[in-house]
């Protein structure tokens, strides 16, 4: 029987395999199996989608265990289907090519699939994590140069820590500032 520790691992690595699925990037070393390296420059699982995944406030820590049995399920199947021999040496999910990850996890997320819900929300919190970087203060993950708010060109807060945006995205001002506003911004 595997140990607590080769579970969380199987388990991580299935995950980072999925949030790679959704938002790939390179791989962090050359023998990194997780993470495919289909794309240029760092994805979701640099932006800390395990990270997020596994806060509790995401409400979705008590679910990554099943959520992974049934992945790498699905995984085993696909495999057979295609006569596949998967490396047992790592999950069956992260043992795909990356085409055959992304095949797979477009039918979980398709239309009509009965675990679609399960699926989208995976999805969901891969992008948040590259998107927002939703498990840190924005402050933080900017000065930590997070992937994601870097790839959008997210603009760091004043020298006050405080975000202000004196050109306006329309070109104009669209209404003055209520004057019961405080002095960090909140509403009196």
């Amino acid at each position: 029987m595997p140990s607590d520790s080769a579970k969380r691992r199987r388990r991580t690595m299935t995950l980072e395999a999925f949030a790679d699925t959704i938002i790939p990037g390179e791989k962090r070393t050359p023998d990194d199996r997780a993470v495919a390296g289909a794309s240029t420059g760092q994805g979701a699982v640099a932006a800390g989608a395990i990270e997020l995944l596994e806060t509790p406030a995401a409400g979705l820590v008590d679910l990554l265990d099943g959520l992974t049995t049934v992945l790498n399920g699905h995984a085993t199947a696909r495999a057979a289907d295609l006569e596949t021999t998967l490396d047992p040496e790592v999950p069956p999910f992260v043992a795909l090519s990356f085409d055959d990850r992304t095949e797979l996890v477009g039918e979980l997320l398709a239309p009509g699939h009965p675990e679609k819900e399960a699926w989208v929300g995976l999805a969901l919190f891969s992008n948040m994590a590259f998107d927002t970087a939703a498990h840190m203060h924005t402050a933080d993950a900017l000065a930590a140069g997070h992937p994601g708010l870097a790839a959008t060109g997210f603009a760091p807060p004043d020298a006050d820590g405080l975000w202000r945006f004196p050109a306006y995205s329309y070109r104009r001002k669209f209404a003055e500032l209520h004057p019961d506003t405080t002095a960090s911004g909140s509403p009196a």
